[in-house]
């Protein structure tokens, strides 16, 4: 018999309804994404990963890395999850834009093409999905009807959603994503609880102050993606969350450039300690370790 959504929903254990209280370190999987690619591990491997080579329980999924999600592949990655003792927090969606788009019929489908992850990470036990806000032509400064389309979309993916316990996440990443007020603005016309953002510290437009950015997105930050940039203080970025009163996961997003020509193996070895590095600036800052 064909298991319907409510029956799926019912089977799975129910994602958390609020964020936790406390502080916790988590792992983005974007930190690996260069090894990913040489084929050193899969993504049913990351939990082990996490908990074995970089000392944590948390972590953050990509869409991308997913090898096909059916409920058998789920099921395995859901005993991974446990068997390590990791916690699954929430799932990056890519390449399922745009969900500000011009075009009604493409809009639409991205935002009915997000329901699946909705599924996926309330059965993994995740606590939301990150989205994209693209779409649209030419400056988005100049794009009067761009807010209004987004929130069009993301209306839609929060009403499916719904009783799931699943958030709706938008990153800062890249373009009208990254303009502070516009996302501030979205936040302010969609204005539902189970909607926030996903703050990036470093993903802000060539320009822009990342310290005034920060300021205007904590307000709705439900989660930090922790990015270290050259020429701004991460510590001084750290303090202003914890000075907002954000407590939660504060996700590490580091950035290692492996020289070229590297082998598969040292490509890891360079994302692992750029991760411990950040692992060592989080303990020390938010968790007062050291």
């Amino acid at each position: 018999m064909e298991m319907n959504r409510r029956q799926w929903l019912a089977a799975a254990p129910a994602a958390a309804a609020a964020w936790q209280a406390r502080d916790r370190i988590s792992l983005a999987q974007w930190s690996f994404n260069r090894s990913f690619r040489a084929g050193v591990w899969k993504n049913l491997d990351m939990p082990r990963i996490v908990r074995e080579k970089a000392g944590l329980d948390a972590l953050e999924f990509v869409n991308q890395f997913f090898e096909n999600p059916t409920l058998g592949y789920l099921r395995r990655l859901k005993k991974s999850l446990a068997d390590a003792g990791v916690t699954p927090v929430l799932i990056m969606v890519d390449e399922e834009d745009p969900t500000a788009g011009t075009d009604a019929s493409e809009r639409r489908a991205a935002a009915v093409a997000h329901r699946k992850w909705v599924d996926v990470a309330h059965y993994l036990g995740c606590r939301a999905i990150r989205c994209n806000m693209r779409g649209g032509e030419g400056d988005w400064r100049q794009d009067k009807d761009l807010i209004a389309r987004a929130a069009e979309s993301f209306r839609d993916l929060l009403a499916y959603a719904r009783g799931s316990g699943i958030r709706i996440l938008i990153e800062n990443h890249g373009g009208a994503s990254s303009d502070p007020d516009v996302l501030a603005r979205l936040m302010k016309e969609v204005n539902d609880p189970q909607f926030g953002l996903l703050v990036d510290l470093g993903n802000w437009n060539k320009g822009d102050d990342h310290y005034q950015a920060i300021e205007k997105t904590l307000p709705w930050a439900r989660g930090i993606s922790v990015k270290d940039i050259p020429g701004w203080d991460l510590d001084k970025k750290l303090r202003m969350c914890m000075a907002s009163g954000f407590h939660g996961f504060w996700g590490i997003e580091s950035g290692a450039r492996p020289p070229e020509g590297a082998s598969p193996e040292a490509i890891f070895e360079a994302e692992l300690a750029a991760v411990l590095k950040m692992k060592a600036s989080l303990e020390r800052v938010v968790l007062g370790k050291g």
